[in-house]
């Protein structure tokens, strides 16, 4: 939340006492699986996770990829079961807290409450985006998209990161993601690779044409090109 508004200490000491408890989520681990009662929200302070929902046919669909800083299982809040899965995606660390807390910022912190919105709304336009591209647009300019939107939430907390980046997914799972096969999958990332748009070593990727890539899927950052004068004033 640093990243869009100034926070005030005591913004900052409500969202330190969420991360109080510390839990180790092992690489492959579920966390929260889908249709099963919930009752914790999490912040994840080190690794990738990701959340998905299975499919009647035993597919699953990757829905989001989750990075450190995220609150996890926000949607749990409202159902007495959890509407989707969370799995690691590497070793990680959450920071497991109650319902009940996120009620007391909510009451006390009216901006901090606003920002879990922005960020809500953030998470469901970026799914529109998905949405409309699983249904309109070709497997490259998924998969294009996919790449750019990774690299971006990767450099937000890392602002070493520039074109470079560790991948950190299989071929697999951004065929989940993307509604692909893993074969069409790696068929895209050599076409990309091909076409000079992107290059690969060693499980990281560097994008050599960032801006063609994002024509190419009509890509649009949607953590940039907000408007948030409208927030209430800290309390």
């Amino acid at each position: 939340m640093s990243e869009l508004v100034e926070l005030t200490q005591r913004e900052r000491d409500a969202l330190d006492a969420l991360e109080l408890r510390q839990r180790h989520v092992r690489r492959g681990a579920i966390l929260q699986r889908e249709n099963e009662p919930c009752g914790e929200l999490f912040i994840l302070r080190r690794g990738l996770m990701m959340s998905y929902v299975l499919l009647d046919d035993g597919s699953r669909q990757i829905l989001r990829f989750l990075f450190p800083g995220d609150m996890l299982g926000i949607s749990s809040a409202i159902y007495s079961e959890a509407p989707e899965t969370l799995c690691a995606l590497s070793d990680s660390v959450v920071s497991p807290f109650d319902r009940a807390a996120l009620a007391d910022i909510m009451r006390t912190h009216p901006r901090l409450s606003a920002m879990i919105l922005v960020y809500s709304q953030i998470e469901r336009v970026s799914l529109t985006d998905r949405l409309a591209a699983l249904g309109r647009t070709s497997a490259k300019a998924r998969v294009a998209a996919l790449l750019l939107d990774l690299r971006n939430r990767l450099r937000a907390t890392d602002k070493a990161i520039d074109s470079t980046f560790v991948l950190g997914l299989t071929q697999e799972e951004i065929g989940d993601a993307t509604g692909l096969t893993a074969v069409h999958v790696n068929r895209m990332l050599r076409q990309l690779e091909e076409e000079g748009m992107i290059a690969r070593e060693g499980g990281r990727v560097t994008l050599l044409d960032s801006s063609g890539l994002a024509f190419a899927a009509n890509y649009v950052n949607r953590y940039e090109g907000l408007d948030l004068r409208w927030l209430p004033s800290a309390a």
